[in-house]
């Protein structure tokens, strides 16, 4: 049996009153946040961007290729210049 929760937060219950959270609240919180994140280090973060440039290049090339032949496939068959 399903329950249906639409409209309704996970951590109050339907009844109560939604409060706001203050700005330095909502600044802490993020701080705190960001205090647990693992960031990268310089090796791993040019590793990863060269990673990314080398599949991005690589989709390129795949798309043009499929363009160019898609192109003279549809100039072949319909008689184009």
């Amino acid at each position: 049996m399903a329950i249906d929760t639409r409209g309704e937060t996970a951590d109050k219950p339907s009844g109560e009153k939604k409060t706001r959270t203050s700005p330095a609240l909502f600044y802490r919180q993020v701080v705190n946040e960001l205090r647990k994140v693992i960031w990268p280090t310089r090796k791993d973060l040019i590793t990863y961007t060269t990673v990314v440039l080398v599949f991005v290049l690589i989709m390129v090339a795949i798309v043009y290729g499929l363009d160019s032949a898609l192109g003279w496939a549809v100039l072949k068959v319909f008689g184009g210049a």
